[in-house]
């Protein structure tokens, strides 16, 4: 019985990523009560949920956004969104599976003749789907404002101010060279936040850091409303700035271990 509640409690450590993290503290607390067969039940079911989520080997798909495709309008228009979402994103979405799939090939043929061109599709197309369905999620009709609660505390603390912290992220996203990203990340090594760019998805990250808020700043992302007046496009987005999501990735992130 004592083993069981290790191996429990070892494996509820394990996925503290998929998992809130209310749901594996009471279920910490209820395994010391041991109300074993209920548990098993409930550990039984998590675990086939994030089976659920587990994306097959070439099986990405395009997420839906969670509003309309003109529910950002006036700062990000319509025919942006519609745009980005259905070409752009899609294009990410397939050049991951294509990928993917091609690797899986070539093990099963043991023949990597072409596997740094394959490796440098993969991360390309996939920090492209995965940093744009966190950027659908981070934006929201009627956002803007402050975030509040624990994550207004961590920027405080990190960056001085929420203002400061703001010109910080704003100045990042502007001078991105070329094509690329500003992002708003945690990083579990130093027990903070920080601000990256990154330049044409993969370049310039820092491994192990967690995205909780990032700005699309290729052209594609405001040139047919902006033009090359990328300032303005960062100044309007800060309108649409879901913080409700961004403090949820950030009460996650805090949780993992590295």
């Amino acid at each position: 019985m004592q083993q069981y509640i290790y191996n429990v409690q070892a494996w509820l450590e394990r996925v503290k990523p998929y998992v809130d993290a209310e749901t594996v503290e009471r279920l910490n607390v209820e395994l010391e009560r041991g109300d074993v067969v209920r548990i098993h039940e409930e550990v039984t079911n998590i675990y086939e949920q994030i089976q659920r989520k587990r994306v097959p080997i070439g099986g990405h798909t395009l997420p839906q956004l969670p509003y309309a495709y003109n529910a950002l309008e006036p700062y990000i228009a319509e025919d942006i969104m519609r745009l980005h979402h259905e070409k752009h994103h899609q294009s990410y979405v397939d050049g991951l599976n294509r990928a993917e799939k091609m690797m899986q090939q070539a093990r099963e043929k043991n023949d990597y003749a072409l596997l740094k061109h394959w490796e440098r599709e993969a991360a390309f197309h996939g920090s492209g789907h995965y940093l744009h369905t966190i950027f659908w999620n981070n934006m929201k009709p009627r956002g803007g404002g402050r975030p509040m609660g624990a994550l207004l505390q961590q920027i405080v603390r990190d960056f001085g101010s929420f203002e400061a912290f703001q010109r910080h992220f704003t100045e990042a996203a502007k001078q991105v060279e070329g094509s690329g990203w500003a992002l708003l990340v945690w990083s579990p090594f130093a027990e903070r936040l920080d601000i990256l760019q990154a330049e044409k998805h993969q370049n310039g990250t820092q491994w192990t850091t967690v995205p909780l808020l990032v700005l699309d700043v290729w052209e594609h992302a405001y040139y047919l409303q902006y033009k090359n007046d990328r300032a303005t496009y960062v100044q309007q987005w800060w309108n649409v700035v879901n913080w409700d999501d961004v403090q949820q990735r950030f009460i996650k992130a805090k949780g993992r271990v590295v």
